[in-house]
């Protein structure tokens, strides 16, 4: 089968596309024929030798993607063969086949493409997580997300609207911003020509979750903002990091600073996000409310311009790469 690799730890002309074996669905896994496949944040790190799969998952890059069932290993009954599909992935999303447990896969909505599809696991799955899992995000809180017009953070607008919290979020460019107003933020922040703390602060909003995937740069303005009993989740750490927080005020607050990974969780663990995730959300997906923000589809073998454009931050919504 056809796949991207990455020839050398670098580059996005460094990936390239080469025949590589067919997996085989081992106990409780399903084989899928990919249709699409969608970039996120690790996928970078991993092709510059940053980020290495976890152990037992393929080193194909690719953590979520959308298709239809070609084969069921033993035991695996949840799906049937031709069902359309989408899953999350600890890798291997970057090529025709890929093999995943039964658990982590989910029905596509009959109003989705399989390019809309391919953009949803990794990025509202993570978001769900955060928001709820972690987060425990109630109605009429309010979330503070950062780099609110990428994947996840458009899936994060819109779960969070749809609970009933409010929603303060950061992004770049005039288009981003225009998205969040779009999506219905009650505050868009510039995060290059303004000090979100300060905007905060001259509203009188005392934020109650925060996204964070910034950091270092973010990290006391975060403990200086964030309410009494505030819940901050570190999600990634874009600027560094090591950071000095202030503990006196963590104490005082009673904060709680939390971290989530998705892709090195035990697969029973991501099981239970997904199943919590298909429950409440998968009926709503495809709706005005409640949909994946595409930026842009790349077919799979022009995978290095789709890097160097989110590498540029130049995405607004997800990149998906399609096959066939």
């Amino acid at each position: 089968m056809k796949a991207i690799v990455v020839a050398s730890p670098g580059r996005p002309e460094d990936l390239a596309i080469r025949d590589v074996p067919e997996p085989a669905p081992r106990e409780g896994e399903i084989l899928i024929d990919v249709r699409a496949t969608a970039l996120n944040r690790a996928d970078l790190l991993q092709r510059r030798g940053l980020y290495p799969p976890p152990e037992g998952a393929p080193d194909i890059l690719g953590l979520e993607c959308a298709g239809t069932v070609a084969a069921l290993g033993a035991g695996a009954c949840r799906f049937s063969v031709g069902d359309r599909v989408m899953a999350l992935l600890a890798g291997g999303g970057y090529a025709e086949r890929v093999a995943v447990h039964e658990r982590l896969v989910m029905t596509i909505p009959d109003s989705l493409d399989f390019q809309q599809a391919a953009a949803i696991p990794e990025a509202f799955l993570t978001a769900d997580e955060a928001l709820f899992g972690l987060g425990a995000l109630e109605p009429g809180e309010t979330v503070l997300i950062h780099a609110a017009a990428s994947g996840v953070g458009t899936a994060a607008v819109q779960l969070a609207l749809r609970h009933g919290a409010s929603v303060v979020g950061t992004a770049s460019v005039g288009a981003k911003l225009e998205l969040l107003e779009k999506l219905g933020v009650t505050l868009a922040v510039d995060r290059n020509g303004e000090d979100f703390a300060e905007r905060l602060a001259a509203r009188g909003i005392a934020p109650n979750v925060v996204l964070d995937v910034v950091g270092k740069n973010y990290a006391e303005r975060h403990g200086a903002c964030l309410a009494q009993c505030g819940r901050w989740i570190v999600m990634g750490t874009l600027s560094g990091a090591v950071a000095s927080v202030d503990l006196g005020r963590v104490l005082k607050k009673r904060l709680r600073i939390l971290g989530l990974v998705m892709r090195s969780r035990p697969t029973l663990e991501k099981a239970a996000v997904v199943a919590r995730f298909s429950r409440r959300w998968l009926p709503l997906l495809g709706g005005a409310a409640i949909h994946p923000v595409i930026d842009s589809v790349l077919p799979l073998e022009r995978a290095g311009d789709a890097h160097r454009r989110m590498e540029q931050n130049l995405n607004v919504g997800k990149i998906v790469l399609a096959l066939g």
